[in-house]
């Protein structure tokens, strides 16, 4: 007497053995799998036509289901795939339309056969992701120690107790208002400890976790040590650490802390989700801006130019001709708005879609130093790989280590919980990215609460973009007559001096001077903050600087001019040697000393 359902289909249709492989992989040991070539005579009953026409279910009481019944009935014994059998048995109209489907695609197999083979390849079976995750996980480690590393030759200068904006400030303006520490207002490790000491602890301790992590050994805790040492960085860190792509690092290494621990697809989909959402609201926001330049399809005329740090290839991009610029920003819209939907769909243009993006990543790290920006999204896109795509030695590297663990049931509904909450939160920022209402009071205070950890962003680069470049330019004086100007290690200052190749480093003041143009320095309080440290000769802020001119003692005067900033034509470069020509646009900030001084 037979105990398992037996399914039975034709052993000589390419099309109906590719596909049996993926059923047989779903089912596992709850079904038999024969061609009708070796069974049809146990079943007589049934005529031969009808087993070269349709696959057909023998379940274990002797009943008999073809076509589509028969599909929806074997994927009842797949995990997870109840459901499926659900919509057929009991949605309106469901079956009908389903068994239509079947006859057609069974009149015209071959045909199906090449579009199978297409979008698959020579396998439909779902391939295992084991070296895929490793190569992510370390590759996101990796990009971890980069952004720690660059924090710690930084942080005195920035948030350091001599620094521009000290930490110890901000909590004691915290604790001012509040009454007591405010550890949801400001979720920081600084609250225990705020010395320079303990803040570059914390990106040493950052350092050794992304190192643990490299190595593949307790992948799970270092991401969640990574994550809470990154936290209180970037909250400590104020404007300097206000980037979107410490924010992308911190929302990739809250995932990367439950992907660590469990091999789960719903995690897997969430950071494809996180892929999705970050490619295309980069689009979304540039449409949704009414920003002229993006209308127009004129934007990268004045980007290569006036983009926070260009690099060498910056200035040649920006001499292509206008068409070939206006032909770029259709490239660019097109890989932002439509590309991301291909990780939705089968395995080759899932492929597909993610080296488009890779490209487009590379294009833009090639011309624009974005720190580990460019770096992290390409991890994220190597999710959208597989296993069977890897390098057969790459994967086998990988594949020696134990494999980690599915999660257990209380897992499993963790995961689930985790899912439904970042999946959701994550959507409602694409829909808000197009759709201005505000959210129902509930919805709007749990979006909040993700944001204020950095559990769920809104993302979206050069919305409106910059026409102008300003560069602000510091210069000290001793006797307010005689000016020297402070040369700073990244920004454009020297027209002669060539853009820098900084990524994936970050150099924070020089970026965060960028924003500072684009405004006054009323409206960045931490500008004035600066200035007084160079009045006082602190060598924490001094070391954040390519030149000193004042090496003997502090100046007793600064001032800074604003200047605008014009790459060079190719012609002006060959006659003078520089990158840049530059014109006085008037003070930024007045001439200014220490009181007493």
């Amino acid at each position: 007497m037979r105990t398992l359902p037996l399914v039975i289909y034709d052993g000589d249709c390419g099309f109906c053995r590719l596909w049996l492989a993926r059923w047989q992989q779903v089912t596992g040991d709850r079904a038999e799998y024969a061609p009708y070539q070796q069974v049809a005579a146990q079943f007589p009953e049934i005529p031969i036509d009808n087993f070269r026409k349709a696959v057909h279910l023998i379940e274990p009481d002797g009943a008999i289901h073809s076509g589509a019944a028969a599909v929806f009935r074997l994927l009842r014994l797949a995990p997870g795939r109840a459901w499926m059998f659900g919509l057929y048995e009991h949605v309106p109209g469901f079956a009908a339309v389903s068994e239509a489907a079947y006859r057609i695609v069974a009149v015209h197999r071959p045909f199906f056969f090449r579009v199978t083979k297409l979008l698959w390849g020579d396998h439909v079976e779902r391939s295992p992701l084991d070296a895929t995750r490793q190569l992510f996980l370390r590759l996101l480690a990796a990009i971890c120690l980069i952004a720690f590393a660059s924090l710690y030759v930084q942080i005195p200068g920035l948030i350091g107790s001599h620094g521009i904006a000290p930490v110890g400030n901000l909590l004691d303006a915290v604790r001012e208002q509040a009454g007591a520490p405010s550890y949801w207002r400001l979720p920081t490790l600084a609250w225990v400890a705020s010395s320079d000491a303990a803040l570059r602890g914390m990106a040493l301790g950052g350092s050794l976790a992304a190192l643990l992590a490299m190595a593949g050994l307790l992948q799970g805790l270092a991401f969640g040590a990574m994550w809470i040492l990154y936290l209180s960085l970037a909250t400590a860190g104020q404007e300097f650490l206000s980037f979107q792509w410490d924010v992308l690092l911190l929302e990739t290494g809250f995932l990367a802390i439950w992907f660590g621990f469990w091999n789960s697809r719903g995690l897997l989909w969430l950071l494809r989700l996180l892929l999705f959402r970050l490619t295309v609201c980069s689009g979304l926001v540039k449409l949704a801006s009414g920003d002229p330049t993006w209308h127009n399809f004129t934007a990268l005329q004045y980007h290569y130019e006036t983009q926070p740090l260009p690099t060498p290839l910056g200035w040649y991009a920006h001499q292509l001709p206008a068409s070939f610029q206006h032909f770029s920003v259709a490239v660019m819209f097109g890989i932002e708005l439509f590309v991301p939907l291909l990780i939705f769909t089968p395995r080759r243009l899932r492929m597909l879609g993610a080296g488009l993006m890779i490209g487009l990543q590379t294009l833009i790290a090639l011309t624009g130093n974005y720190a580990f920006f460019n770096l992290l999204t390409v991890a994220l896109c190597l999710l959208l790989f597989d296993d069977a795509a890897l390098p057969a030695r790459l994967r086998a590297w990988f594949t020696r280590e134990r494999p980690a663990r599915a999660p257990g049931p209380l897992r499993r509904l963790a995961v689930a919980i985790l899912v439904v909450v970042i999946g959701f939160a994550g959507l409602a920022h694409v829909l808000g990215t197009i759709w201005r209402a505000p959210w129902p009071e509930p919805v709007a205070d749990g979006l909040s609460a993700l944001s204020r950890l950095y559990l769920v962003n809104t993302y979206g680069l050069f919305a409106v973009m910059t026409t102008e470049r300003v560069e602000i330019v510091v210069e000290g004086s001793t006797d307010g007559e005689t000016w020297q100007v402070y040369e700073f290690k990244y920004k454009p200052g020297d027209v002669k001096r060539a853009p820098p190749l900084v990524e994936p480093h970050q150099p924070r003041l020089d970026w965060q001077l960028w924003f500072a143009a684009l405004g006054n320095y009323r409206q960045n309080p931490w500008f004035v903050n600066f200035m007084v440290r160079l009045l006082e000769g602190s060598p924490d802020v001094l070391a954040l600087l390519a030149t000193n001119p004042f090496p003997q003692a502090a100046p007793r005067y600064v001032r800074a001019r604003r200047y605008e900033y014009h790459f060079t034509t190719r012609t002006e470069r060959r006659a003078t040697g520089a990158w840049w020509r530059r014109e006085e646009a008037g003070l930024y900030f007045p001439a200014s000393s220490l009181r007493g001084r």
